[in-house]
């Protein structure tokens, strides 16, 4: 979830980290059935908090005429030894890169929804209580979610 909202694995390695400790140092004493809506929750407050100061950046570099944002990692240009073949890849690729691009075009409370529920496997009252809103909430955004999907992604996956 956090790689879909920030686009970079790394920054979203961060913010769930920084989640699982706020999880462990502030909800350790809690019953392990309350951590994963406690934990979903977290992690959402961390991914606004991360929008929030990437705007605030953003402000300064335009300002400041910079952008960091445009490095290559070397090493992601080297073939894999244990690929596919091209054909398959190339199927793959262009189905993984269809449901990311449709799951960025969600609405972030469907977005939400449809990852915690789908990726995720909580269930209603669980999504609920990590998205902090109601049961109903979550049935309405997820079911807008799939249908959206779907239409999206019909030429993909039948």
């Amino acid at each position: 979830m956090a790689q879909f909202a920030t686009g970079n694995r790394d920054e979203a390695l961060d913010i769930v980290q920084d989640a699982m400790l706020a999880l462990a140092r502030h909800y350790g004493g809690r019953h392990p059935d309350e951590w994963g809506p406690l934990f979903h929750r977290i992690l959402q407050s961390r991914i606004r908090d991360w929008y929030r100061r990437r705007r605030t950046q953003h402000r300064w570099l335009a300002w400041l005429g910079t952008d960091d944002d445009d490095h290559e990692d070397p090493l992601a240009a080297l073939p894999d030894p244990d690929a596919r073949r091209p054909e398959e890849q190339l199927g793959t690729t262009r189905a993984g890169t269809a449901l990311e691009t449709a799951l960025g075009a969600l609405p972030l409370r469907q977005q939400q929804a449809f990852l915690l529920r789908t990726w995720e496997g909580l269930d209603v009252a669980a999504t609920a209580a990590a998205m902090g809103c109601s049961e109903g909430s979550v049935k309405t955004h997820y079911s807008r979610a799939v249908h959206t999907l779907r239409d999206l992604l019909e030429d993909h996956w039948p």
